[in-house]
């Protein structure tokens, strides 16, 4: 009887150490697999990335005075600036990168100077999601935010797609090719 014990505990030793190997041999090829992917996804892409499309030439001093209107006069609860939103926020507003590259300065001031901005740039939003008029803030403040806007630039290669994402939100349709 031992000897039946014996070969039978060396039998499911061979077994264990099988398994083992095997279990060994399937973990080297799956790390092999991901740590190939990872290199080809690093190394194998000869497509040199074109940056963020999006900048300002505005000062720092400007920049800071803008921040200060942007936050006061709540501009952030419609529309993103830096490709950020609110949390809460759920207007389908334009997004302001890009502005200056789509409207000049004379456009802003006019825009943020009408008593009816939708006489300017009509939108598809209910009437309480409507750009509101800045007519009665401040002619400095106004002009304060018409300098940033206009400074909000976009890098030509993503001119067309910013342009097309506008027209989006103000519409809710695809512009025609």
């Amino acid at each position: 009887m031992p000897r039946n014990v014996n070969s039978e505990q060396k039998v499911a030793s061979k077994r264990g150490k099988k398994g083992e190997i095997i279990t060994y041999v399937v973990v080297v090829v799956i790390a092999v697999v991901m740590l190939g992917t990872r290199m080809w996804q690093q190394f194998g892409n000869t497509t040199a990335d074109p940056g963020i499309p999006f900048y300002s030439t505005a000062s720092h001093e400007l920049a800071t005075s803008a921040g200060i209107l942007i936050r006061r006069y709540h501009c952030k609860q419609c529309h993103s600036l830096w490709a950020t939103r609110t949390m809460l926020q759920s207007v389908p507003a334009p997004r302001l990168d890009g502005i200056g590259t789509l409207r000049d300065k004379t456009w802003l001031t006019r825009y943020l100077s009408s008593d009816n901005p939708q006489a300017i740039l009509p939108s598809r939003l209910k009437p309480e999601y409507r750009m509101p008029s800045y007519a009665h803030i401040p002619e400095k403040d106004r002009q304060t935010l018409v300098d940033y806007l206009s400074s909000l630039k976009v890098k030509d290669w993503y001119r067309d797609d910013t342009r097309r994402s506008e027209y989006e939100k103000l519409t809710g349709r695809e512009p025609a090719q």
